[in-house]
């Protein structure tokens, strides 16, 4: 078959149909100040897609320092890569304060989270070493150890029974090879929001022997006293070996971080491939991830006004019937019964009749028969915001139940 003749049979189930491919659905436009309300199509739509925890994203000293920041530096300094001509006192501040945040002794800085993360893992492993790894791990994860050579053991999500049978067969395979092993896992899972049970995996270490990494993209600056993260939350900063963590969301920027040992990250900073062969970080970033990161340690309430939402939230939805799974973070997944053409019907018409602007997951995903439409509350949001939604999902609910979805034209369009 010719290659791109392939690349078009490879299509989702909603990538073959133009409503969806053309990107009315499944590449959006909104428009529009970054805020719960936004334009999408001509109309103002309450939001729940934007990883905007804190509210930083136009938070007026964020904005500033931003402005600053460009007018100061302009968008391309420094022009090269950090080992070249890329270094700056300001990244090694963000560095500095990155790491004391978290309770780390050094921490660098990564370009961008996707590929910051992929490239921690390739420079840690080599042919020998062993990965031992739950399900569930970021798409960014399962890329890395797509390009690992060795050996790699799954368990299922947060099974940690299984967990320690994975690193039973870690164990012996390196001890043949004269590896070491390398356990991954989430601080908190992006699509199902439950955390990793980082404190059972931290237990295992006193019958194996393994370095524990973990990517908190959605735990920083949400979870734990002071909002250092998902560590912090239970207990165990000194156990994890590696914190990896995004700007993407309670930051509300790009870039990323990796902080552990000052031997291990000094370790990484010469061995990290994407970051010797790519530009660093620019300084609108740099002093722009300073000030967002002084709002994180310095304003409290805005991790406060986050889980005032969430916790209403969630009493909303339960109220009404509805399960949000596992979830023990702000991440609010809603768990449906349904077809991926039902999903297709009921998401539209959360768009087009209540203006609510959430994602949906469907399969592949999640198993055929399920629907997540997936929230994030955010520490902008309003108690207002989540009556609305409530009310919003209670009748779309009342709809999909009696089968209204079912022979809609969406439906058939994508029906199974």
């Amino acid at each position: 078959m010719d290659l791109f003749a392939k690349l078009q049979t490879n299509l989702g189930p909603l990538g073959k149909h133009s409503a969806w491919s053309d990107g009315y659905y499944m590449f959006p436009k909104l428009e529009g100040e970054i805020a719960p309300r936004m334009m999408f199509q001509g109309r103002e739509v309450l939001t729940w897609s934007l990883n905007n925890y804190l509210g930083l994203a136009n938070h007026p000293e964020v904005r500033k320092a931003d402005a600053d920041a460009a007018a100061k530096w302009g968008a391309a300094y420094p022009m090269g890569a950090r080992m070249m001509s890329g270094q700056t006192t300001l990244h090694e501040q963000l560095e500095s304060e990155l790491a004391e945040f978290v309770g780390k002794e050094k921490a660098y800085l990564l370009n961008y989270g996707y590929q910051g993360i992929m490239s921690v893992i390739d420079a840690l492993l080599d042919r020998k070493d062993v990965v031992v790894y739950d399900s569930e791990c970021h798409a960014c994860i399962i890329d890395a150890l797509r390009m690992h050579m060795g050996k790699r053991y799954v368990y299922p999500h947060n099974d940690i029974e299984n967990a320690e049978k994975q690193l039973e067969r870690a164990t012996k395979l390196a001890a043949e090879t004269g590896g070491g092993i390398l356990f991954i896992t989430e601080g908190v899972f992006g699509m199902t929001g439950d955390q990793g049970k980082l404190k059972e995996i931290c237990d295992l270490k006193k019958k194996f022997q393994f370095r524990l990494l973990v990517d908190d993209a959605h735990g920083f600056g949400t979870l734990g006293k002071t909002g250092a993260g998902t560590h912090e939350e239970q207990g165990v900063i000194e156990e994890v070996d590696l914190y990896f963590s995004t700007f993407a969301k309670s930051m509300a920027s790009i870039g990323a971080f990796i902080a552990g040992d000052e031997k291990v990250i000094h370790y990484l900073r010469f061995n990290m491939r994407s970051q010797i062969f790519a530009k660093s970080l620019p300084m609108i970033l740099v002093e722009g991830g300073l000030k967002r990161l002084e709002l994180l340690r310095t304003r409290p309430e805005l991790k406060d006004n986050l889980w005032k939402i969430v916790n209403a939230l969630r009493k909303g939805l339960h109220d009404e019937g509805f399960s949000t799974g596992k979830s023990n973070s702000p991440v609010t997944p809603v768990v449906l019964n349904g077809t991926v053409g039902e999903a297709a019907a009921l998401s539209h018409d959360l768009r087009e009749n209540y203006n609510i602007f959430c994602s949906v997951v469907i399969y592949p995903v999640v198993p055929k028969g399920m629907i997540i439409l997936r929230l994030i509350p955010t520490a902008v949001h309003t108690l207002e915001d989540v009556n609305e939604t409530v009310k919003a999902f209670a009748a779309v609910k009342e709809k999909l139940t009696s089968g209204q979805y079912r022979n809609s034209e969406l439906a058939i369009t994508f029906g199974e």
